[in-house]
C-alpha cells in the first residue's frame, strides 16, 4: 500500500509539472497565438548586424529589444538562433552564447 501511495504521489507530481508547462505554452486568454511574423526575426539579425563583435543569450536579447522575457518567448528566441546558427549566419562560442560569424 505504502509503494502504490508513492507511485501515486510520483504521477501526481509529474502532471502537475505537465499541467505547468502547459498553462507556459498556451496563448493567455484561451486564443490561438497570433501567426509568426518575421519581424522579431528580423530585429534580432539585425542586432548581431549592428553589433558584429557582441556575444548575446537569448533572454539578454530580450531584454535589448524590448521583448516579452517570459521563459515561452525566450526559447522561441532560443529556436531561431539555433536555426540562424545552423545557417552559418551566426557562431556559438560558448554554451548558450551567440556571436555573428565574421
Amino acid at each position: 500500500m505504502t509503494a502504490s501511495l508513492a507511485e501515486t504521489e510520483a504521477r501526481l507530481a509529474d502532471l502537475a509539472t505537465t499541467r505547468k508547462v502547459i498553462a507556459e505554452l498556451a496563448p493567455a486568454g484561451g486564443q490561438p497565438a497570433p501567426p509568426e511574423t518575421n519581424t522579431a526575426y528580423q530585429a534580432i539579425v539585425n542586432t548581431f548586424n549592428q553589433h558584429p563583435d557582441q556575444e548575446f543569450r537569448a533572454r539578454e536579447l530580450h531584454e535589448l529589444l524590448g521583448m516579452p522575457t517570459d521563459e515561452a518567448s525566450v526559447n522561441i528566441t532560443r529556436s531561431r538562433l539555433g536555426r540562424l546558427t545552423r545557417q552559418g549566419f551566426l557562431t556559438q562560442p560558448g554554451r548558450g552564447r551567440y556571436r555573428k560569424r565574421t
